[in-house]
């Protein structure tokens, strides 16, 4: 089980995360959306595409972009579309 929290709160937990170049990607349905604020940002991985960001937002705290996911993903990396990865000092354990 994959549990990603900041400041003491869960924004994500499963079984069923897909891990890419070390990272936990969670499940679309899996993610807890009240935490999550759209963001503008966007970045490119040569192999993946490009990358949508999320700015976590826990008790009026803000993390800017600590949240990606890839909406259209390059087929080599299908398998990880609207999964949501971390960062940014948002813990991510595995037990």
């Amino acid at each position: 089980m994959a549990t990603a929290t900041w400041h003491g709160r869960v924004l994500a937990t499963s079984d069923d995360t897909l891990v890419v170049e070390g990272n936990h990607y969670f499940p679309p349905d899996s993610v807890h959306s009240e935490f999550f604020q759209s963001s503008d940002t966007n970045t490119v991985c040569p192999w993946k595409g490009t990358a949508s960001y999320y700015t976590v937002v826990v008790d009026g705290e803000s993390n800017p972009d600590a949240a990606w996911y890839y909406p259209d993903p390059k087929p080599e990396a299908a398998q990880i579309k609207n999964y949501v990865a971390f960062w940014r000092d948002i813990d991510v354990t595995d037990s």
